[in-house]
């Protein structure tokens, strides 16, 4: 099965779910990932791939980390974007165990980058970006389009300046990737 037709049953979803969940009240607790039982795991699961992981407070982002690719195993990167997401997220302070029943996980599984010639091959809300100038990069989760309701311009002309850090106009010459992703959280 390849990243592009990647498929999780509704049970694969609510296992990574409370993965991240119990590695993140488990890292609060005693500075540790909580063990998974490996056997108990489908085979999706165990598959390499990379993921962000989301973590929402009363509708409003509380931190998000991700990889596009990884050696680690589905269940594994959840893990540690999970705990990543919770504690090492600069933009945010760590997650405090009494706040955590009041956070929404949400899990992005992500295919592999593609990189355009035009963004005219852009769908918003179905592709998310991935911009990069020499060493600077930054991307955006494809429900960032349908979560702020921005242009495709808006979209790109938000991640070159605030994500990458070269101007409004700065996607304009830079490389651009694409990537989808299965995108599913507690609610």
């Amino acid at each position: 099965m390849s990243k592009e037709e990647f498929f999780l049953s509704e049970n694969e979803k609510f296992q990574l779910i409370e993965i991240a969940r119990s590695t993140i009240r488990s890292y609060i607790l005693t500075g540790q990932f909580s063990h998974i039982d490996k056997s108990k795991l489908s085979k999706s699961l165990l598959m390499e791939c990379g993921c962000f992981v989301s973590l929402h407070k009363k509708g409003s982002l509380r931190g998000c980390i991700g990889r596009f690719t990884s050696n680690d195993s589905l269940y594994e990167i959840v893990q540690k974007m999970a705990i990543s997401s919770a504690t090492q997220d600069n933009r945010f302070p760590n997650v405090e165990l009494d706040e955590l029943d009041e956070i929404e996980i949400e899990i992005s599984v992500l295919t592999p980058l593609i990189k355009i010639i035009s963004i005219d091959e852009i769908t918003m809300g179905k592709h998310g970006i991935y911009i990069k100038k020499g060493s600077l990069s930054g991307t955006f989760l494809p429900q960032v389009a349908i979560e702020t309701g921005w242009t495709k311009e808006e979209f790109l002309g938000h991640c070159s300046k605030n994500k990458v850090g070269i101007g409004w106009n700065g996607w304009k010459d830079a490389e651009i990737f694409i990537f989808k992703a299965l995108v599913f959280s507690e609610q």
